[in-house]
């Protein structure tokens, strides 16, 4: 490794090498989001979803959006879309190929119960499902799948409820966590307040998207009304400087997902990305792809623009594959102990 006090950045090729070497751990990754055209396609035509007239191009362009509206119906057209249990395996199962090619070795898994609930299906097939991709990639590609339930905000509170429950219902297989995503602008954390608590009474850990779309408050009250462990985004708390250092100061990691929050529209550019100022203040930071075939990305590519875009050095990029095991809920990896990276 460079020495990282040198001020000579590391040469690309060397860079490339020390990333694409790099063991990593995805924290934030939907599983829905996770599906190429090619594949939903490929799935659309075995279901006898789409004529001969839906060409792959026709997909690529459904992920093609301008702001986060476009994104919520393209996600929602996705899921639509994936109608069977064979369908979710064959995705876990393509999703552990892809990231045991970018050095993942431990994933948390967002699977959106919220969304499949809303459809009219039945979590039970699908979770089998699942949980057999995920045995095959454990087996084939060396990659651990572990689970967090996700509700959709904007579905309502008894949904949410729902959610937690099946979450609570099918701990002891690998759900690690509940969560809420969704539009933040329709519905607050504060709605939440008392799911997120029977979650917790549960023991299951709590995560949340917020300060995404909406502004520092979604964060804090996050962190202090729901018990939220990590923050999916969490752009907006850059914003308020005691936030920063209320995260910093209880070490509650951001979910950085840099190409996302471009391709949603919520950033303009990926060099106005808070990223810097979150490092500065101390607050642990975390990378991960979001919906990577949604956003056209992968891991080794987030950690190729988080350098290139704001010159971390490999010690920073170490520090940020230190944290993503580090805050895994799950802690009983191979050989003990959450494996780190770097």
């Amino acid at each position: 490794m460079n020495d990282p006090s040198s001020d000579a950045p590391a040469s690309p090729d060397t860079l490339e090498r020390f990333i694409t070497a790099l063991p990593k751990a995805e924290l934030h990754l939907h599983l829905e989001g996770s599906v190429e055209p090619d594949l939903l396609r490929e799935l659309g035509k075995r279901n006898g979803l789409h004529t001969a007239g839906w060409e792959l191009a026709a997909f690529e362009r459904v992920y093609q959006y301008e702001d986060f509206s476009g994104f919520l119906q393209a996600f929602k057209f996705v899921s639509q879309h994936l109608k069977t249990p064979a369908d979710y395996e064959a995705v876990t199962c393509d999703l552990a190929r892809k990231l045991a090619g970018q050095k993942v070795s431990y994933a948390e898994v967002i699977l959106s119960v919220g969304v499949l609930l809303w459809l009219g299906r039945e979590l039970e097939p699908y979770f089998e499902a699942v949980t057999r991709g995920a045995e095959a990639g454990e087996r084939d590609h060396g990659v651990k799948f572990y689970w967090i339930f996700d509700a959709t905000r904007q579905f309502g509170i008894e949904p949410a409820r729902e959610v937690a429950r099946l979450a609570a219902r099918y701990r002891e297989q690998r759900v690690v966590a509940f969560g809420i995503g969704g539009d933040e602008a329709q519905a607050p954390p504060e709605l939440f307040r008392d799911v997120f608590r029977a979650a917790r009474e549960e023991g299951l850990h709590c995560v949340a998207h917020a300060g995404e779309a909406a502004g520092p408050e979604s964060v804090r009250a996050a962190v202090e009304l729901l018990g939220a462990e990590r923050i999916g985004h969490g752009l907006r708390a850059a914003s308020d400087p005691s936030l920063l250092e209320l995260l910093a100061d209880r070490q509650i990691p951001l979910e950085v997902c840099l190409s996302s929050n471009v391709a949603t529209g919520v950033l303009d550019r990926v060099g106005n990305h808070p990223l810097p100022q979150f490092l500065a203040a101390g607050v642990p930071v975390v990378l991960n792809t979001d919906d990577p075939a949604m956003f056209r990305t992968d891991l080794n590519r987030e950690y190729r623009l988080a350098a290139g875009t704001f010159g971390l050095a490999e010690e920073q990029l170490s520090e940020m594959a230190r944290n993503s095991f580090r805050f895994a809920f799950e802690k009983n990896l191979p050989g003990g102990r959450a494996e780190e990276g770097g």
